[in-house]
């Protein structure tokens, strides 16, 4: 027996369709259920009854695409999240990094920039920031901005300092940082090196060849079709035997790249690309 789709389900296929064919924005292969979530807030954020409302708003009006793409994207993330994470790059992985002359690396879907601050400051400390160039790319050019300020929540700061301590950090998490303004700016050097770049994993191609990529808790939101389209380009980016990082609830095993990688730290969820 067919499985008849709602009248919700079906205006949410056209609305994500629409949006590709008008914007070239792809979310045709995000989880159904997180998508349904995601577009609920933003009818209600922006005063729409149906999804065809929120779709007709969407084609006629670019404001209220970029309204609607800060629903569909919802940052949420923190400096040294997951602080084994970490502590397995700056361990096992850095060593490695060391051996290079000159470093490329891909943060994917870097949302607000906290991965990247916080990629940046264990580089420095390991003595690996000069030589290395950072590719921080996501689709929501808001995000982008707030990455390129660097300014986050002072009230943030005690948390992101605790992570910071169980991932290794060898100073004082404050001496990254000028508080003023309820604000705490982070220091211009850890991000001259950093290109900030519009890159969507659904729809746009490998950039450069990478030592090391983090892609953390974006994959979640994608299903099997889009996922394995994402550890393909991974996979092609990533120099002989460079190294991938994923999300703490996030893995390759079930790909179909599983047997391109090899678990490094399997339960920090970082892997390295098997021999050919």
């Amino acid at each position: 027996m067919s499985h008849t789709p709602s009248d919700f389900d079906i205006e949410l296929r056209m609305l994500v369709e629409a949006v590709y064919l008008k914007y070239n924005y792809d979310f045709r292969d995000y989880t159904g259920a997180s998508q349904k979530r995601r577009v609920l807030v933003a009818m209600r954020e922006m005063g729409c009854n149906t999804v065809s409302e929120l779709q007709s708003r969407v084609l006629h009006d670019p404001n209220g695409f970029a309204q609607l793409l800060q629903y569909l994207t919802i940052p949420v993330t923190e400096m040294f999240r997951d602080p084994d994470y970490f502590r397995a790059v700056r361990e096992q992985v850095a060593p490695f990094l060391k051996t290079y002359p000159s470093l490329k690396i891909w943060v994917a879907g870097c949302s607000t920039g906290e991965e990247v601050y916080s990629l940046a400051i264990l580089l420095k400390e390991e003595g690996l920031l000069e030589r290395s160039i950072i590719y921080a790319t996501d689709i929501n050019p808001k995000s982008l901005e707030t990455a390129r300020r660097g300014v986050y929540p002072i009230d943030r700061m005690r948390l992101y300092t605790e992570n910071y301590q169980k991932s290794g950090g060898k100073a004082a998490f404050s001496d990254y940082y000028t508080a003023a303004y309820g604000g705490a700016l982070f220091e211009r050097s850890l991000i001259e090196n950093v290109t900030f770049a519009d890159h969507s994993l659904s729809t746009d191609t490998v950039f450069s060849e990478t030592h090391f990529v983090s892609c953390r808790n974006v994959l979640i939101y994608f299903n099997r079709t889009l996922q394995d389209r994402v550890f393909g380009l991974f996979h092609e980016s990533l120099c002989h035997r460079g190294f991938l990082g994923l999300g703490s609830k996030e893995s390759i095993d079930f790909s179909s790249y599983a047997g391109r990688f090899e678990p490094l730290a399997r339960r920090e969820r970082v892997y390295r690309k098997a021999a050919p």
